[in-house]
């Protein structure tokens, strides 16, 4: 049991590996395709700091009182 539980991790990693080198080995190349046109950027509105986002800022209720 506890040879199972030590070689299962090792088996699934060379599963792994092995797919990997497969598919860069064996498996013809595709296609190149053109890159992808570049999105347009637009530009982002400055956030509205008008109003505190937490409150007054102080840390008890008796402190915000005047």
């Amino acid at each position: 049991m506890y040879a199972l539980v030590l070689l299962v991790p090792f088996i699934l990693l060379g599963a792994v590996m092995s797919l990997a080198w497969w598919e860069d080995r064996i498996l013809p190349p595709t296609a190149a395709t053109e890159a992808p046109a570049e999105a347009p950027s637009t530009p982002v509105a400055a956030p509205d700091h008008t109003q505190p986002p937490y409150g007054t800022g102080s840390l008890t209720d008796d402190a915000a009182e005047p």
